[in-house]
């Protein structure tokens, strides 16, 4: 059975590292490896716990590894504050085993019941087709693509998807 529970500051080297794996790999995160520091995730983790406008979560199993994280960030603009952007991560080894699905059903159900939060928004690697079904399946629409958004080398770029989930009429 795996639990979903807020994150910690001492969870901080686990997600850092779980981010590096995957900015070593094109196509996933925007971030180089070296740009990650656990004190930026400890210090985002704090900011979060502290606020009632945002949320960090990490899932974990029964044994208290933990599996993925993700976050909704709020936007720090008067005019956009009823807007949360979302970064979900599933650790490596544990990808198509339910863990994006769980981590997602966690912060939507938490964004529907906040008075503040009214759309969701995030930007996605076009690229990244099993991340993009899954923020479909939870009602996200493409709402414009960013072309050559990402450079990997001199001669090869990535798009990225924008994609909205309304959670008000």
């Amino acid at each position: 059975m795996t639990l979903v529970r807020r994150a910690r500051s001492q969870d901080a080297n686990i997600l850092c590292n779980a981010e590096k794996y995957w900015a070593e790999r094109p196509g996933h995160l925007v971030s180089l490896a070296e740009e990650l520091k656990p004190e930026s995730f400890a210090h985002k983790i704090d900011e979060l716990n502290e606020e009632s406008s945002g949320l960090y979560i990490v899932a974990e199993s029964e044994s208290g590894e933990v599996l993925g994280h993700a976050l909704l960030d709020p936007i720090g603009l008067s005019r956009l504050s009823h807007i949360v952007r979302l970064t979900i991560v599933v650790h490596p080894g544990f990808t198509s085993k339910g863990i994006g699905h769980l981590l997602m059903e966690k912060l939507v159900s938490w964004a529907k019941q906040s008075k503040k939060v009214e759309k969701i928004e995030l930007l996605v690697r076009a690229t990244n087709e099993q991340a993009v079904a899954l923020y479909k399946k939870f009602g996200f629409v493409e709402e414009g693509l960013l072309r050559n958004r990402i450079r990997l080398d001199k001669e090869k770029y990535i798009d990225d998807l924008i994609m909205g989930l309304f959670l008000r009429p």
